[in-house]
Formats: structure tokens, sequence, C-alpha cells
């Protein structure tokens, strides 16, 4: 089966049904989606801010409230908000990442529609893409929660050695095979929708899961890295988007591989620094 690039050049994909055709050609302007959703992601902080202002609570006191415990006190309706924030956080950083798959996949459905062949919507590949980095954000605001619970320094959310220690493993998994085997998947998406196609709705959802699972492959270690800088944190969001986004385009192992040093050399820094200093201190 070839993919035919003329539905992007043309700015349509007219033998897609309406909504699906809409989302492909939106998807095939990534800028477009990344601002869209960088606004989403600022709109969202300020409703949260807006909310915590309205119960008389700082912008850090769902964090670091006081208690008899060993550390602050979550209940469902804290958990919910964090995990809603992380929610947005990686879906603002990695959908539009996620768009070139999506387009692939859409440009392969519509030259088989063109045909008469059965294709599937674009919208359910999107789908399962969505529901591994949805259950990523599930679980980083359960480890969020452990971080706060039982941090043993104060009102900071995680202390220095810690968050260098983060810094020091995203470094070296910049090196790791695995890495490298998942951003060859996420970097040439024709080639694994050439060898799977599926022509019903579980099974391009199930592409879409496949794919999401490489693309967590390749940056869950990175995205982590939020729990050191500080969720919601607009400057560390934007400097790790664009890093992923430039490794996935094809940057190539010297990109990694430099990454992953200065992400090792920073992580023993702020470790070295910390005790210099008289441990604990803040995370950065």
């Amino acid at each position: 089966m070839r993919c035919h690039m003329s539905s992007v050049a043309d700015g349509g994909f007219h033998h897609l049904p309406p909504a699906p055709a809409r989302l492909a050609a939106v998807l095939a302007r990534p800028k477009v989606v990344a601002a869209a959703c960088i606004i989403a992601l600022v709109a969202l902080g300020w409703v949260f801010l807006a909310l915590l202002s309205a119960r008389g609570l700082g912008p850090l006191a769902l964090l670091c409230r006081p208690s008899t415990g060993a550390g602050p006190v979550w209940n469902a309706a804290d958990y919910l908000t964090v995990a809603g924030m992380w929610a947005a956080m990686v879906l603002a950083m990695m959908l539009p990442s996620a768009a070139p798959m999506i387009v692939t996949y859409a440009e392969i459905a519509e030259t088989a529609a063109r045909k008469g062949e059965p294709i599937v919507s674009p919208l359910l590949i999107a789908s399962g893409y969505t529901a591994v980095w949805l259950g990523f954000a599930a679980s980083a605001a359960l480890v969020q929660f452990a971080l706060t619970r039982n941090a043993p320094f104060g009102s900071a959310l995680m202390g220095a050695p810690i968050s260098g220690t983060f810094f020091i493993v995203a470094g070296l998994y910049q090196f790791s095979a695995l890495k490298h085997a998942c951003l060859a998947q996420c970097r040439a998406p024709f080639p694994f929708f050439f060898a799977h196609w599926q022509t019903t709705a579980s099974g391009v959802f199930r592409l879409g899961l496949r794919q999401g699972l490489y693309c967590l492959g390749c940056c869950w270690a990175m995205m982590l890295l939020m729990l050191a800088a500080g969720t919601m944190n607009a400057i560390w969001m934007a400097v790790l988007g664009m890093t992923m986004a430039l490794e996935k385009i094809g940057g190539g192992r010297p990109l990694s591989y430099g990454l992953g040093a200065s992400l090792i050399a920073l992580g023993v820094s702020v470790i070295a620094m910390s005790f210099a200093a008289g441990w604990p201190l803040p995370g950065i």
C-alpha cells in the first residue's frame, strides 16, 4: 500500500468522513496544534490557581499544607485535581509530537478510501495514543503523591538529591537500547502501519496503543523530570517539549547522547551543591 502526499498538499482528505478529515487537516499543521495546546494549558493553570484562591489556598498549598503525619494529606479530590494537571501537561507536550504519526495514518486511509477499501477513522488511532498518556498521567500523579506524602524535608515537593537523581536517571536512559528502539518507531511510523495495517475499529485502536507505548518508551524519563522541575512549570514544559520533538524529527544519536550527558552533569551538580550547602534543599 503506497502513501500519497497529495491529501496534505491540497489541504484536504476528501475521501474520509467529515470529522476525521477535519482532524487530519488540523494535525497536518503541527504548529497550530501546539499553539492550541499551550493556550488550553495556560487557561487550565489559571483556572486551577483561581480555584485554590477561592479555597483560601496558595499555589503550593495543595502539596505543602501542614499535617500531623509524615507529609501532606491528600484526598480523592486532590488526587483528581493533580491527575488532571498531569493529563493536561502530557497531552500538551506529547499530542503535537504525535501529529506526524496520525497524519501518516490518515494519508494511508485516504489512499485506501479512494480505492474503495474499508478504513477506520483516524480518531480511533488518536484515541489509542491518548489512552496511553492518560494512563501515564494517572501514574505520575500517584508518584507525586508518594513523594510528597513521605518527603522528610518540609514543604518542598522534593529535595535536591532526589531531583538530581531524576536528572541522572533521565540522562542515562538517553544511552539505552530501549530508548533508541522506541525512538526509531516514533520517527518512522509509515513502515509500522504498512506492516500492521488494520481495518477494524479495535485493531486501529490497538495500533494507537502500540504507537503510544513506543512514544512512552521514548519519552517517559524526560516527562518524569517535571517532578523535579515542578508540575505546570511552563518554561520546563516548553524546553522538554521542544527537545522531545527535535529527537522525533530526526536529530540522531549525537543529539540524544549530548542531551544525556548534559542531564547527567546537571544531576550530579545539583546533588553535589546540595550536600556542599547542607542537605536538605528544595528541588530545582
